[in-house]
């Protein structure tokens, strides 16, 4: 592993007990001694600690950059308020995701932007190709992200951070901790309420001691961060979303405001709008295998009762909370309806499987106080 990157913290998640492994060319902590179900289990009960500062952190600013990110995004960014965050993808011509990104926005010339951490060069290319000259971009690979998750992170961080217990859903702040600068965000990516933090990586361990010694928590690796994000609908970038893969098809809608479905003015807004006013050829969607114990792994084929192939599992794999195998995938538009039977081809052999919600455990975000 002397090729990849290594997080600012890995001398602390060794002394954690952390197992290591390659992820988006870092040597990323993927368990620890409490086991993946032990730390997803954790997680939906009282505190879950993540490190995932291989995410791309950027701040872009300058004259007109709202409108600028709103040629790149589909998402309304113009609306929103200071200290807002929107989940919008980065989208391409053909109408695909080049990537998924949280937008925050801190002013008129100033905002905030998290990348996954396996195209954030890609993405940043990308962009200031697109963006014009005036506008800055900072890559701030000086800063860790450390997720601090599950029904308990509010009570918990309030003792910290007095400012968590004033957050809602989708809203960021900028202040101090300890001294030191920080950015508190209330969002994450296991479907519970939670926050994320950025601070220097000068400080960083500082804070995750900090996180350490509270009661409610225990550090989680990167294999029961994909277990939670599943259960809960999320998507994963590279596994269920692609360039080859629109927001439509993604059953994101939701994250596109009413004013860019009329207007359009982004990359590929031609296919995009075409899809919302006629349909998608193809849909994401959850699977259930009809024995409720077969797990419906990553790249299952899926077919219809004549045997043709209709789709793919994208993820799939045990739920821990949901007590059984869960799965998203994509299939045709007319077989996507929730109670379709498929087929999933799983060892030479074809499984009888549901369509249905990808959502397996329901979300827990506080939206309001």
């Amino acid at each position: 592993m002397t090729d990849l990157h290594s997080l600012a913290l890995e001398s602390f998640h060794t002394e954690q007990g952390a197992k290591f492994a390659p992820f988006a060319g870092y040597k990323m902590p993927i368990q620890y001694p409490l086991g993946v179900k032990g730390e997803h289990l954790h997680t939906r009960e009282s505190v879950g600690l993540f490190d995932v500062s291989h995410m791309g952190q950027l701040l872009v600013e300058g004259p007109g950059i709202t409108e600028a990110l709103e040629t790149l995004v589909p998402a309304a960014l113009q609306e929103m308020a200071p200290g807002q965050i929107r989940y919008s993808q980065l989208t391409l011509n053909n109408g695909g995701i080049l990537d998924d990104l949280m937008l925050t926005r801190w002013n008129d010339t100033t905002w905030g932007l998290v990348v996954n951490g396996a195209c954030k060069h890609v993405d940043m290319e990308h962009m200031r190709a697109m963006l014009p000259d005036s506008i800055q971009m900072n890559y701030l690979d000086t800063h860790a992200l450390i997720a601090v998750q599950g029904p308990r992170a509010r009570d918990a961080l309030t003792r910290m951070m007095p400012e968590a217990g004033e957050l809602v859903f989708m809203r960021a702040v900028q202040t101090t901790w300890s001294g030191h600068p920080i950015t508190l965000s209330c969002c994450g990516y296991t479907g519970e309420d939670g926050y994320e933090i950025s601070i220097a990586n000068t400080h960083a361990q500082e804070l995750a001691e900090a996180l350490t010694t509270l009661e409610e928590t225990t550090w989680v690796g990167l294999g029961a961060r994909n277990s939670l994000r599943l259960e809960t609908g999320l998507c994963l970038y590279g596994n269920d979303l692609t360039i080859e893969t629109t927001p439509i098809e993604a059953d994101l809608l939701w994250s596109i405001q009413k004013r860019r479905r009329t207007n359009g003015g982004f990359l590929g807004a031609d296919t995009i709008l075409q899809q919302i006013n006629d349909g998608p050829p193809r849909k994401r969607v959850g699977i259930a295998p009809a024995d409720g114990r077969t797990p419906l792994r990553d790249h299952t084929l899926l077919k219809n009762s004549a045997g043709d192939e209709v789709g793919e599992i994208t993820s799939g794999g045990f739920g821990p909370t949901f007590e059984g195998p869960i799965a998203m995938g994509y299939v045709t538009h007319n077989m996507s309806t929730p109670g379709t039977e498929l087929f999933a081809e799983v060892r030479g052999k074809s499984l009888p499987c549901t369509v249905c919600d990808p959502i397996f455990v329901q979300q827990r975000y506080v939206r309001s106080l």
